[in-house]
């Protein structure tokens, strides 16, 4: 595929969801942007701030492969929450601006108004009482990391008392382990380091993690063996996108339904596989039920 076909495909995705958001393309989509509703109230809000300024603000978080990851040399940025944005700032003609951050200040961020947008977000009962969150972007599904041999396809087959699973103490990790397979004998390590060295060394059977967790943890060392997303039950968190809280909702909405557009249309997951490319998955190592 030419660069040329790359613009025109991505012209036609961009004007594709313009309609579907029923402003329409063009000067239409101009007018929408620019023009206030009649009934709005006059406080600021922020769609009306991104439009004024013409400059999206989002935090960035160095080093969070697949979301996030920043090339020393040059500055640039890119990953799965970086092509998002961007496709957020085209479709909006405005420019991004980058604050740095951390997945918790993210939040701090959005109430001090720094940032318009946080991605990457679980979307948690304690965060939600602060910032209101847009539709998922994906379930983050829960499965293992397997030693060569060991098969697994549920939660069932892990839980057994012959086999040692590893995980870092006080995560979401551990908290998965220890629900999902109580049976098991499991070790609580401090560090995801530690969990990985006895997972290297052959001392534990399998480590329970979340997917980017496992499948990025085998692309930096094949030998820890194979990644799998157990079922029976299946056990995810969501992944999504945090907004400021405000009584217009405008900004939020529209964030939701080009969530859903782009999912539906197979676009996050395009994106994602190309974020987690960075990080040396390949795409065939995604497995085919990650709902995206």
């Amino acid at each position: 595929m030419t660069q040329s076909d790359e613009t025109r495909i991505s012209e036609d995705r961009r004007d594709a969801l313009r309609y579907a958001l029923g402003i329409g393309s063009g000067a239409a989509l101009a007018a929408a942007l620019t023009t206030p509703a009649a009934a709005q109230t006059p406080a600021d809000n922020t769609l009306d701030r991104i439009r004024a300024n013409k400059v999206l603000r989002i935090a960035v978080l160095p080093g969070e492969l697949p979301y996030f990851n920043k090339d020393l040399a040059s500055g640039t940025w890119s990953g799965f929450s970086i092509e998002m944005a961007n496709d957020l700032a085209k479709l909006l003609d405005v420019k991004l601006e980058y604050v740095e951050s951390t997945y918790g200040n993210s939040i701090l961020d959005l109430q001090a108004n720094k940032i318009d947008l946080g991605f990457a977000l679980n979307p948690t009962p304690q965060r939600a009482l602060v910032v209101d969150f847009t539709s998922l972007v994906f379930p983050h599904p829960f499965g293992a990391m397997l030693k060569k041999g060991l098969e697994a396809k549920t939660w069932t087959d892990i839980n057994k008392p012959e086999v040692k699973i590893a995980v870092d103490v006080g995560s979401a990790n551990e908290a998965v382990a220890r629900r999902f397979a109580p049976n098991a004998t499991i070790k609580s390590l401090k560090s995801r380091d530690e969990v990985m060295l006895e997972m290297s060394s052959g001392r534990v059977d399998c480590v329970v993690n979340a997917l980017v967790l496992g499948l990025t943890a085998i692309a930096k060392n094949p030998n820890l063996g194979t990644y799998k997303i157990l079922q029976s039950p299946a056990v995810t968190i969501a992944s999504g996108t945090a907004v400021r809280r405000e009584s217009d909702k405008r900004w939020r909405d529209f964030l939701s339904v080009w969530i859903d557009y782009n999912r539906g249309i197979g676009q996050m997951r395009e994106w994602f596989v190309k974020g987690l490319g960075l990080a040396g998955v390949k795409p065939e190592d995604v497995p085919v039920e990650l709902s995206i």
